[in-house]
């Protein structure tokens, strides 16, 4: 006797030791995937194109369509981004450094969607201190499984009304020239070694003037000052070993001395994991911050952030952030 055909939606299972058949029914439909803009930076480079495609064959192996918008000019990642999360976008992935990070984190601040992260950049802090892999593939499973976390950016008023959101750190002083001064090609170049080759030609020129830090209320002064949300600094140097980017507030790092010669102790530190250690550098907690200082240099996230005077303060809202 010929066995009538069951309907697609139910699975057979045979059972051969009693002989039975069960039928299970599926759902009509499988839940669409998140939508997931990339935003790229086309001036990084052929090899971070080349990484940025590797990327992409896995999460479409993986049954997901990303669309890539590719920027134009400093700035243009924060429209995209906010276009984005205005069209209902779940995911938006900055694929590129701490400064591109930055700009989608800024066009997502306030908006439902999540932030994804393919580091391809010269020190991707951002990605070290949330445990992303590097390959470009190991970033791209993360993205696919899509598990979120808490961000907790800063925000920075400057005295002409402008607001700038970061979400790793913001510095004042000598490491803030040095990023003014850098010349982005020779940063496409050599990569790390060029903020070495700037720093060691800003030490004899910059003067070094004091900055007036309020801290909670609390006056203190500075030769240069960084407010960091995570630990590191310039890759996986440790600056405040009791940050985390995904706590609220900040970690304020005062550099109480002066001079080339201070700056070259500061600089050998670094790389020990010593800096916390020095009697001339104080780390203090913070929920709101202000600097002052006649024509000092300010950075946020690696790129440059016009000058003091600068408050600082929380972003209004957190962001979700895909983390592995």
């Amino acid at each position: 006797m010929r066995r009538k055909r069951l309907p697609r939606r139910y699975v057979i299972i045979a059972q051969r030791r009693r002989r039975r058949i069960a039928t299970v029914a599926l759902p009509e439909a499988l839940p669409m995937p998140p939508r997931m803009l990339i935003v790229f930076n086309p001036a990084a480079g052929a090899r971070r194109r080349r990484r940025l495609l590797a990327a992409l064959d896995l999460l479409r192996g993986l049954a997901l369509r990303p669309e890539v918008a590719e920027t134009t000019h400093r700035g243009h990642a924060v429209g995209l981004a906010r276009a984005a999360a205005q069209d209902g976008v779940g995911v938006v992935v900055a694929a590129g450094g701490d400064g591109t990070i930055a700009e989608v984190a800024a066009g997502l601040s306030g908006s439902d969607s999540a932030l994804g992260v393919l580091p391809l950049g010269t020190a991707n802090v951002l990605a070290l201190e949330l445990g992303l892999p590097r390959s470009p593939a190991g970033a791209a499973a993360v993205l696919a499984m899509g598990r979120t976390a808490l961000l907790h950016p800063g925000l920075a008023h400057h005295a002409d009304g402008r607001e700038l959101l970061f979400v790793q750190m913001l510095g004042a002083g000598f490491d803030a020239a040095v990023v003014h001064r850098l010349a982005p090609g020779l940063k496409r170049a050599i990569g790390k070694g060029a903020y070495v080759w700037q720093t060691l030609r800003e030490m004899p020129r910059y003067p070094f003037a004091p900055i007036r830090c309020v801290i909670d209320g609390r006056d203190a002064h500075a030769a240069s000052v960084i407010v960091t949300k995570g630990r590191l600094y310039a890759g996986r140097f440790l600056l405040a070993p009791g940050a985390d980017p995904r706590a609220e507030g900040f970690h304020v790092v005062l550099f109480r001395d002066s001079g080339a010669l201070a700056a070259l102790r500061y600089g050998a530190a670094l790389p020990l994991g010593l800096l916390s250690r020095l009697r001339s550098v104080e780390i203090r907690r913070a929920t709101q911050i202000r600097f002052d200082g006649t024509g000092i240099p300010a950075q946020a996230d690696g790129d440059a952030a016009g000058c003091l005077p600068v408050t600082i303060g929380p972003a209004p809202k957190p962001m979700r952030i895909v983390v592995p």
